[in-house]
């Protein structure tokens, strides 16, 4: 019996089979890839860890090697995780934050000293930023570099870390990413709240 091609049954069973066979690639080049993907994830964010401590320019291999030499452990504080670093024979905790900013989520590393008051170093990443403006946040190590050595309390114990239009206390604020404004008070509120409940967190205990 001749299969009528132009038949309804047939279109539906030919289409029916076809995107079984091609689900089942898609699973499977996943499934595959799946182990790669996962490694490139955790390298990112191990040079992230890195950038925060003011460590750039490595590919994968040096960053691994520098991520075991400089990262000693991965402790927990409340709810969130943080790690502890050494660098050039100096304790550094690395917090990671989490945040929003105009259009979507923002996160960030930053890197503290021992005194658990000066900021060593920060990276700044988003989720969809407009390019130019707050996705400066990532792309401007310039602007990244401006957190070294700012105090997140001031003289008196107040919470003084943030990002500002108008700097008035060089000591903890930072200028905001130029028209930015609503990026950089994500940015602002995000430093504060989270370097605020790690901070408290590891003084307690």
């Amino acid at each position: 019996m001749k299969l009528n091609t132009n038949s309804n049954s047939y279109i539906i069973i030919y289409s029916a089979i076809l995107v079984v066979i091609v689900a089942f690639l898609l699973a499977f080049v996943y499934q595959a890839l799946k182990p790669m993907q996962d490694a490139n994830v955790a390298l990112d964010i191990k040079k992230q860890i890195l950038y925060s401590l003011n460590i750039r320019g490595l590919d994968g291999a040096e960053a691994e090697a520098k991520y075991a030499e400089v990262v000693k452990d991965k402790k927990e504080a409340g709810d969130n995780l943080y790690y502890e670093c050494e660098i050039d024979g100096q304790k550094k905790y690395v917090f990671p934050l989490k945040g929003m900013g105009l259009w979507g989520g923002i996160s960030a590393f930053i890197s503290v000293n021992d005194d658990l008051n000066t900021i060593y170093g920060a990276y700044f990443n988003h989720e969809s930023e407009t390019a130019g403006l707050g996705a400066e946040i990532k792309d401007s190590q310039a602007w990244q570099e401006k957190f070294q050595g700012k105090k997140i309390y001031s003289d008196d114990g107040q919470l003084a870390i943030g990002v500002v239009k108008n700097v008035e206390n060089p000591a903890s604020e930072v200028d905001c990413v130029t028209g930015a404004t609503l990026t950089s008070n994500g940015v602002s509120d995000m430093l504060r709240e989270g370097l605020k409940q790690y901070i408290t967190n590891l003084k307690e205990d």
